[in-house]
């Protein structure tokens, strides 16, 4: 049994001893929590946007300028992100990308 299966398995002996009133107000709990999860995720997606639009701003004002765009240690980050091994989704190597 791997561990997805564990866990459903270990959850459907949990609910299985739930009476209806609890089940009802775990599943408003939760409900609630994804709300919360769902709002911060907008509001990162909101500041993600921003930050785009912002070095776009200045790229396009370097550009105009006949300024480089990407410095040689970009190129080099560019590099070493592309060759490394990372598991996406996973929030402890998400960050090794900023």
């Amino acid at each position: 049994m791997d561990k997805d299966e564990k866990q459903r398995a270990d959850l459907a002996k949990e609910l299985s001893g739930m009476s209806d009133s609890e089940l009802k107000e775990t599943l408003e709990k939760l409900r609630a929590e994804e709300e919360r999860v769902s709002y911060r995720r907008r509001v990162i997606h909101g500041k993600i946007d921003v930050l785009r639009a912002e070095l776009v701003n200045r790229l396009k004002g370097k550009q105009q300028r006949g300024e480089r765009l990407f410095t040689k240690e970009d190129i080099v980050r560019l590099g070493e992100l592309l060759t490394k091994e990372s598991s996406l989704g996973d929030p402890t190597t998400d960050e090794d990308l900023f």
